[in-house]
């Protein structure tokens, strides 16, 4: 009995020993993923052994605050003039069609963190100033913002007061030279800023050009689980206009007889999750076709065109949010949000 007893006892103290074992072995597999790949100390072990980042979790359901007083809303009445939904059922925001007031009120409530980035190499820190201050007078106006600005010249960017609860990072990212290289850089250093430090902190992304400037609001009606743009340039044409990548060996390549909307690489945003997923299959397929020495016709917009064919926006901005000059009108656009600022572009950029 005796020998019994000693037998279980060595047993039992070797499964414990070997669990400690396999224990410490995930915790160091951990820590040399961390190291190797960037991540933080908000991700997790998946069972197969995988570094997967820990999304900040959301407050889900839109509630409303008792007592709030704002237009009472009709199906009988609205824009008439434009599309309010895709097929896919995804709301396209117009001005008109959504209550600023109960929009907000839904919103605030969720204590929301609205991480911004902006890329402003070369002579494009010029635009830096207006940007910055015409965003805090109507971006997210009320809501916490943080601004993440990359730039090959830190030294050049102007000081601008931000509001309570708004602030800015600057990043140094090397110069390149040519703005082609600039475009189809920026892919990758959003998909490395979410994954190091944006995991369990934002809980939305918007992808802008600094080249822009704000004339209305832009506000809690553009959050969504993924939201593209519609080009100003490109919004009432025939898909067979639409200058996507038309070459079959790119893995951008769309054909004539497909495509939904053409969608603005200037502006583009979503959730932590959804937005890391667009920009890290867009630097991939990017990485693909420089070995087989391709560039997409419009860089990362034409990559992020296929994505969005494939992977539907579950909103649309109109080409409000967007827009391609302030001083030129059409009969659609009743609010100008954002437009790019005019300039010559052989004066700002570093090559033809």
């Amino acid at each position: 009995m005796m020998i019994r007893q000693n037998v279980l006892i060595v047993v039992l103290f070797g499964m414990v020993l070997s669990g400690l074992i396999y224990l410490n072995n995930i915790q160091c597999s951990c820590n040399q993923q961390i190291t190797e790949q960037g991540f933080n100390c908000s991700q997790q072990i998946t069972e197969q052994g995988i570094i997967k980042p820990k999304w900040k979790q959301k407050i889900f359901g839109l509630r409303s605050s008792p007592g709030l007083l704002y237009n009472q809303p009709s199906v009988l009445v609205g824009r008439t003039d434009v599309a309010s939904v895709s097929p896919w059922s995804a709301p396209i925001i117009w001005e008109g069609n959504f209550d600023s007031t109960l929009i907000d009120s839904i919103y605030k409530q969720q204590n929301l963190t609205i991480a911004t980035t902006v890329f402003a190499l070369g002579k494009y820190t010029r635009f830096v100033k207006d940007f910055l201050e015409s965003a805090e007078q109507h971006y997210f106006v009320g809501f916490r913002v943080h601004y993440y600005l990359f730039t090959d010249q830190p030294e050049s960017v102007p000081e601008v007061k931000m509001g309570e609860n708004r602030s800015l990072t600057v990043q140094k990212v090397p110069s390149l030279n040519r703005w082609q290289d600039i475009s189809m850089s920026r892919m990758e250093k959003l998909e490395k800023l979410i994954e190091n430090e944006l995991v369990n902190e934002a809980d939305y992304i918007f992808c802008l050009d600094i080249d822009a400037k704000f004339y209305g609001r832009w506000g809690a009606e553009t959050l969504g689980r993924l939201v593209g743009v519609i080009h100003p340039w490109l919004f009432n044409v025939p898909r067979s206009q639409f200058t996507y990548e038309r070459r079959p060996e790119s893995k951008a390549y769309i054909p004539v007889e497909e495509g939904d909307y053409y969608y603005a690489g200037a502006a583009f945003g979503g959730s932590l999750e959804d937005v890391h997923h667009l920009t890290k299959t867009c630097r991939e397929q990017l990485q693909i076709d420089a070995a087989n020495s391709i560039e997409a016709v419009w860089q990362e917009e034409s990559h992020l065109n296929k994505y969005f064919l494939l992977n539907k926006p579950s909103k649309l901005l109109s080409p409000e949010y967007m827009w391609w000059d302030v001083n030129e009108k059409a009969a659609q656009i009743k609010i100008v949000r954002l437009t790019n600022v005019p300039k010559n572009y052989a004066d700002v950029r570093p090559n033809p």
